[in-house]
């Protein structure tokens, strides 16, 4: 299906101004939907003045819808629809006093003119399916008030106002909680649902014909609601804006729409949701979040005092051969502790590897001790990863500049070695490569008794579902060696 910005480009001369008003209409039109129990759909002018391209639908929460399937990106030639016509070239609401039949069923019709300061720049429609209307109640009467309030709205420009959407995840909607208060911020109707709302701050009563920002003062310790000129702009219908408010047990979130259809404030909607268990669960996020941070933290910690055991053990052993492999052994676990630090300090369970790539390159020139002749430098970037696949990296790419390191050169020899780093779009791709006297002659990698080079190639293959290759660097001097693993992993 396309999306609005496509067909405002293909099809349209509208600028960017009008393309921006057109989006902040279609995030909030959920609500005028569901307060007119009807469809909507937004009508761009082509433009050669042919007639009008779909760019946008939207049904409604709360009735029956007239349009069975999708007609965004449809086209309707001028002449055809007579009230589409109308509304574009006078920029005014028209209204079809009888109903459209669409495969056996009656559909009123309205069509809205949407304006952008002095321009008319697309039409809405609302079709009303009349199979599902019935004798209003006061909830409907109420909701049908406040839509024609919003047409009207639309039609001069005014709805939505700039900076206030409706399409945010906590936005309250029209279900959750209905209000109207009048120009003196008195509620002139409440939904049951907006009387549940208030009972769970403690409201015994009713709510019409009280001061909603008054009633929610007694309700609401000071501590947990906003100060006194946010709380009565949004509760009396002043401000286009939300606000949160609650008790210790309750959270709510306050939305408020002025109400100006002849451009003079005479009230406004407020729409009120209880988010109590949304925030419950956005606290044991927060904590979890926290415990797992600790928990790398400690990992870390341990990891790091296994090393200086390891290191310690090393320095008492008195034969080479005995050192060696415990030196070995605290270079693996030290890289494996940098992925942990590094995942102590993230916001989450994803690492922004090439700072752990660098570490682990100066980490390496450290313990050999060859700083001050060889070189590490990385060339591309890795991007974020995620922890499971970045601690098997960080060993894979710790055995490669450790080999690099300690067997390309002779201890006075000088060189540099290369971290290359290509993301393609299914494949992360790595060599380390360094210009030193090159693999020996008859060096089988497949058979090869190198430890570190049976690790690297286990944690290639097995863990990181990747391909392993060694051969010469360039020009036949030196070594690479390179794997290519997916890149999600």
């Amino acid at each position: 299906m396309p999306v609005l910005t496509d067909l405002v480009r293909l099809h349209t001369d509208l600028d960017g101004a009008a393309l921006d008003r057109l989006h902040r209409l279609l995030a909030d039109w959920q609500l005028l939907a569901d307060l007119s129990f009807a469809d909507l759909v937004l009508w761009l002018p082509d433009r050669t003045r042919a007639g009008f391209w779909a760019g946008g639908q939207m049904r409604p929460t709360t009735g029956p819808t007239a349009y069975v399937e999708d007609v965004v990106g449809t086209f309707a030639p001028s002449g055809g629809h007579r009230m589409l016509d109308a509304a574009y070239a006078e920029g005014r609401l028209v209204r079809d006093a009888d109903p459209e039949w669409r495969a056996e069923v009656p559909v009123r019709v309205e069509a809205i003119p949407v304006r952008d300061a002095d321009r008319v720049i697309g039409v809405v429609t609302r079709d009303t399916n009349l199979l599902g209307v019935r004798t209003p109640s006061r909830l409907e009467l109420a909701y049908l008030r406040t839509a024609g309030d919003l047409t009207q709205m639309i039609a001069s420009g005014q709805f939505p106002a700039p900076g206030d959407r409706s399409d945010r995840a906590d936005s309250p909607r029209v279900g959750d909680g209905f209000l109207r208060v009048d120009a003196q911020g008195r509620v002139e109707y409440a939904s049951p649902n907006a009387l549940s709302v208030y009972r769970r701050l403690g409201l015994s009563g009713d709510l019409t014909g009280l001061s909603l920002a008054e009633v929610t003062r007694e309700l609401v310790p000071a501590r947990r609601r906003p100060d006194e000129e946010i709380l009565s702009a949004v509760l009396a219908g002043r401000a286009d804006s939300d606000t949160e408010i609650g008790t210790e047990a309750v959270s709510l979130i306050v939305r408020s729409v002025s109400l100006r259809p002849q451009g003079e404030h005479i009230g406004a909607l407020v729409l009120v949701r209880d988010v109590t268990e949304l925030r419950r669960r956005d606290r044991e996020l927060v904590s979890k979040d926290a415990t797992i941070r600790e928990i790398h933290h400690r990992v870390k910690n341990n990891l790091q005092t296994v090393a200086a055991l390891l290191r310690l053990q090393a320095r008492r052993a008195r034969v080479p051969e005995a050192r060696e492999p415990l030196e070995e052994a605290v270079r693996r676990v030290g890289s494996i502790a940098i992925v942990h630090e590094t995942l102590s300090q993230a916001a989450t369970e994803d690492v922004e590897f090439d700072d752990v790539a660098d570490r682990l390159g100066r980490m390496v020139l450290d313990v050999a001790a060859a700083g001050d002749r060889v070189e590490v430098r990385r060339e591309g970037s890795f991007g974020t990863l995620p922890s499971e696949s970045a601690t098997t990296l960080a060993m894979v790419l710790t055995e490669l500049l450790q080999n690099a390191v300690e067997h390309a050169y002779t201890p006075t020899a000088a060189g540099r070695v290369v971290v290359e780093v290509r993301r393609r779009a299914e494949r992360l791709e790595v060599a380390v490569v360094d210009d030193g006297r090159g693999l020996p002659d008859g060096f089988d990698p497949a058979t090869s008794g190198s430890l570190g080079l049976s690790i690297v190639r286990t944690l290639v293959t097995t863990e990181l579902a990747g391909t392993l290759a060694v051969g010469p660097g360039r020009g036949g001097r030196g070594t690479r060696v390179g794997f290519a693993v997916p890149a999600e992993a």
